[in-house]
């Protein structure tokens, strides 16, 4: 998109451009990953960004820095570029974009905040600034497992305004459930997870379709039969059987659907993010961290061994919380487009170092099995 498709170009207001002390502009705002810096000695492009206020068109906006730039004797074509390469760097949009007539007055006015974040991160060119919005009100999405990942995942993403979620959960509410899974209430105890999910989550936003259906994921053939129903996307949020991360790589390698899956290890959580056909799929990513760790293990000894398994997994509302909204943000990056992440990587934090981030990332391996498995005969 250039800015001429743009009737009355606007710096987000999210991204308003300041002066340094130097005389540089800073755009963006200064969180790492949206903000930029562009020296202006000569100051037009302060004017510039001054006069992209949402007031004018192209034309006007080229006049009034012509204007106030005489001595410069600017060429249009140049003032025009630099417009053209705001706006590709994702810092404008069009003040006279109308409202969509998709979302309804009620569901503009509930996802107003959350569509000026999206616009914030977004650094894609739009017609109009509710496009990310509305692709996930378009989205389809199947959740596997709605306990405490997988519950704080579903609240969000109704919250946010997904189109279309599906919840899959096979066990019913315990008291032990109930210190971290805060889509459940005692006078749930006994109730199939399933049928509780679906009254909180249809509670939350009547604009949101939420179905589920009480079942139990035995096999790769289980998450294949999920998947024949068409989905943007599918995320796990159950850790048994072991290898159901397997069993989900396998399955969404087959059909090409885009998936994350989320949890926590402690104080370490964490979200996976992988995409068919781009970057490392979930064994890539695995295999590529095996290699990695050196764990200095004896002979004949398990991994298992450093990282003991128990009959539970230690977790409280604040681990499966936020691996939860984790999975949730890496649902809105894949149905949205906002942020951009480049999946075939897992993300989060350690909760015992703050500024200890989880960071792993890998490309696609051509030894990888599963991804051989997905790839059609020559």
């Amino acid at each position: 998109m250039t800015v001429h498709g743009l009737r009355r170009p606007r710096i987000k207001p999210e991204h308003r451009a300041y002066r340094t002390v130097d005389g540089h502009l800073r755009i963006g705002s200064v969180v790492y990953g949206i903000g930029a810096e562009v020296k202006d000695p000569d100051g037009w492009v302060w004017t510039l960004v001054e006069a992209m206020d949402g007031t004018r068109d192209a034309a006007d906006i080229v006049a009034e820095v012509s204007r106030s730039h005489p001595e410069l004797r600017l060429p249009d074509a140049d003032i025009s570029q630099a417009m053209t390469d705001l706006t590709a760097a994702g810092y404008v949009e069009d003040a006279a974009a109308p409202p969509p007539a998709e979302l309804s007055e009620a569901e503009r006015e509930r996802y107003s905040r959350g569509m000026t974040l999206l616009r914030w991160m977004d650094l894609q060119p739009r017609e109009n600034p509710w496009e990310p919005q509305l692709r996930l009100r378009r989205a389809r999405v199947l959740l596997i497992g709605v306990g405490g990942t997988g519950g704080a995942a579903a609240r969000d993403l109704v919250a946010s305004g997904v189109g279309r979620l599906h919840c899959v959960e096979p066990d019913v509410v315990e008291l032990s459930n109930l210190n971290r899974q805060t889509l459940y209430r005692e006078a749930d105890l006994g109730t199939p997870k399933i049928d509780a999910a679906l009254t909180a989550l249809r509670a939350l936003n009547p604009h949101t379709t939420v179905t589920g259906e009480r079942r139990e994921v035995r096999g790769p053939a289980d998450v294949a039969d999920l998947l024949t129903a068409p989905y943007d996307v599918l995320l796990l949020a159950a850790d048994r059987p072991a290898a159901i991360r397997r069993w989900a790589n396998q399955a969404c390698l087959a059909s090409g659907t885009p998936w994350a899956e989320a949890g926590y290890r402690g104080p370490l959580v964490s979200v996976g993010v992988f995409t068919p056909g781009r970057g490392a799929c979930w064994e890539c990513l695995r295999s590529t961290e095996i290699e990695r760790r050196d764990l200095r293990l004896g002979p004949g000894q398990d991994e298992d061994v450093a990282s003991p398994r128990m009959p539970w997994n230690p977790v409280n509302a604040v681990t499966a919380g936020l691996s939860g909204s984790l999975l949730a943000h890496a649902a809105l990056s894949l149905v949205s487009g906002v942020p951009r992440i480049d999946p075939g990587c897992r993300f989060g934090l350690n909760l015992m170092v703050p500024g200890d981030p989880v960071m792993q990332r890998s490309d696609r391996r051509p030894d990888c099995r599963a991804c051989q498995a997905s790839e059609p005969p020559s």
